[in-house]
């Protein structure tokens, strides 16, 4: 096996650069990435350490509405921050679903989003909520839809060079609640499937929704057309029922050890039903 070269850069310029050389890779927490070494599935080059990067870490409210989250933050930081409450809730408990509490203190937002697990748990909430990813590399910075960056099976956006710089998510009204709920054989595996919902409430009627699935694709599966199903309506069994069946003809679920593909096509309804009915009644 060929020698890895580390490297601890400490400003972001530096990193991409170091980035740009032969088969480097960017280390955040290394929870995904180390265990892939040591099964040998990769063995980059050079490895460049994020972890002194201070403009990644930590959670800002934005002066015009919605936050930032570097991409160096931890899940643990993200599971008990105060903050993401209301609509941004769904991040929050998200990150209290992934894993143990030692893989949430070492893994980061940036480096679960780049790896792109389809039933991971970041990305339909991302989704759901609206997010973009800010990117930043040798042609410099660029944001770009979460909805978009999710590209197929552990495949983003990302391109030769580039790494996450952070998470943004959009202002939602005041009120707005989120919620995420996830199927799985024991607690803190991956998801057999997942749903994220986020919705903003007014005078008991829909005023906007945001939905998404993991675990049922090879990317967060999301619907347009059953977000706008339910703008304006009071949330009626028929309604919410109608986007279950929308949602589930837009999986393309696989058979896998923890469940059938027609297993998980039978759940999505009811999940994405249980799910509508807890944040609308402001259960998040």
């Amino acid at each position: 096996m060929n020698r890895t070269v580390f490297h601890e850069p400490r400003s972001l310029d530096e990193a991409i650069s170091l980035l740009g050389t032969a088969e480097a890779r960017p280390l955040a927490g290394g929870a995904s990435l180390v265990a892939m070494m040591n099964a040998r599935l990769v063995e980059p080059a050079a490895l460049v350490s994020l972890r002194n990067i201070a403009e990644l870490d930590g959670i800002a409210l934005l002066p015009g509405g919605g936050v930032r989250i570097g991409a160096m933050t931890r899940h643990r930081i993200i599971a008990a921050e105060p903050r993401l409450s209301g609509a941004y809730g769904v991040l929050r408990q998200a990150a209290l679903s992934i894993a143990t509490p030692p893989i949430r203190n070492m893994g980061t937002i940036g480096g679960a989003v780049a790896h792109a697990d389809p039933a991971a748990d970041y990305p339909p909430a991302l989704c759901a909520l609206g997010a973009e990813i800010e990117l930043a590399g040798p042609a410099g910075r660029r944001r770009l839809a979460a909805r978009d960056f999710f590209v197929d099976w552990y495949t983003t956006a990302l391109e030769a060079g580039e790494l996450i710089v952070a998470v943004n998510l959009p202002p939602w009204p005041d009120g707005s609640t989120g919620f995420y709920d996830k199927l799985a054989k024991v607690a803190g595996d991956m998801a057999i499937a997942s749903v994220a919902v986020v919705l903003a409430m007014a005078d008991g009627r829909c005023v906007r929704a945001g939905l998404a699935l993991g675990g049922c694709g090879p990317r967060p599966v999301v619907v347009p057309q059953a977000e706008a199903l339910l703008a304006g309506t009071t949330l009626d069994a028929t309604v919410i029922a109608e986007a279950g069946r929308r949602m589930a003809a837009a999986c393309d679920p696989v058979d896998d050890t923890r469940a059938s593909a027609a297993y998980r096509l039978t759940v999505v309804p009811r999940m994405l039903a249980r799910a509508l009915m807890q944040a609308a009644g402001g259960r998040a």
